[in-house]
């Protein structure tokens, strides 16, 4: 993912996730608006879930996870992406198969 595509700035987080647009799962919580441009993404990790560290490699995978699938999110959207802390216990492979399902749903 590339820096222009991140959201950083924190009244851009607070008025997406304002606008009460959501989907959520045991794992993330996606928070989304329509718009005119193309697809922002913003990552939240809290920090009860680890030390920087581990919230930064979350932050990796999801990331890759969402360049990897491009063809499975819905354009023109911005996205705010909160994870949650059951998020450590699980392997890449249902991250990954968890966070698509959230986009899906969304597409629908």
């Amino acid at each position: 993912m590339k820096k222009k595509d991140i959201i950083k700035n924190n009244r851009e987080f607070s008025r997406i996730i304002n606008k009460n647009k959501n989907v959520k799962n045991k794992y993330y919580s996606i928070y989304y608006e329509k718009t005119e441009s193309k697809n922002l993404y913003g990552i939240s990790v809290p920090t009860k879930t680890g030390n920087a560290v581990i919230r930064n490699k979350l932050k990796r995978q999801v990331k890759n996870i969402i360049d990897n699938n491009k063809n499975y999110i819905q354009s023109s959207y911005n996205y705010v992406i909160i994870l949650r802390k059951s998020l450590l216990g699980i392997d890449y492979q249902l991250k990954e198969k968890e966070l698509i399902d959230l986009f899906k749903k969304i597409g629908e």
